[in-house]
């Protein structure tokens, strides 16, 4: 049995999240999902961007700089949600449908009520065996 996160993490991943998803309806993509879980790994949100699969990842920080969390969406961690999306897609019958993955950098400097946070489209593209094909 694996330890669960610390309150706080939890708590503070949670934030990030429905910050994350405010954000992503307020630039007009439709969330279909959250916290979706796979054999592969998990997915934080998945959104609808017209015709559009977005499978995001949310990563955020306490600090004013994102560079960490951006860096921690590794070679290891594209693989294991390009399966978990791959999965997803199977699973749905929306192996027809374009794709992509996005990430969300999100800062919650000290003081500050909301988040500064930076959408990069496009983040990477599937990678490994489990590449998909558009």
């Amino acid at each position: 049995m694996t330890p669960r996160k610390p309150w706080w993490r939890r708590w503070f991943g949670t934030r990030s999240e429905r910050a994350a998803e405010r954000f992503l309806r307020r630039q007009g993509l439709r969330v279909v999902a959250r916290n979706v879980s796979s054999p592969h790994g998990e997915i934080d949100i998945i959104a609808l961007d017209g015709r559009t699969v977005v499978f995001v990842e949310v990563r955020s920080t306490e600090d004013i700089n994102t560079t960490g969390p951006a860096e921690s969406i590794n070679q290891r961690k594209q693989e294991k949600l390009t399966r978990a999306a791959l999965d997803f897609l199977k699973r749905r019958g929306l192996l027809d449908h374009a794709a992509r993955f996005d990430a969300l950098l999100i800062s919650w400097p000290p003081n500050q009520r909301e988040p500064r946070i930076e959408h990069i489209r496009q983040a990477f593209e599937s990678v490994g065996r489990w590449q998909m094909y558009s």
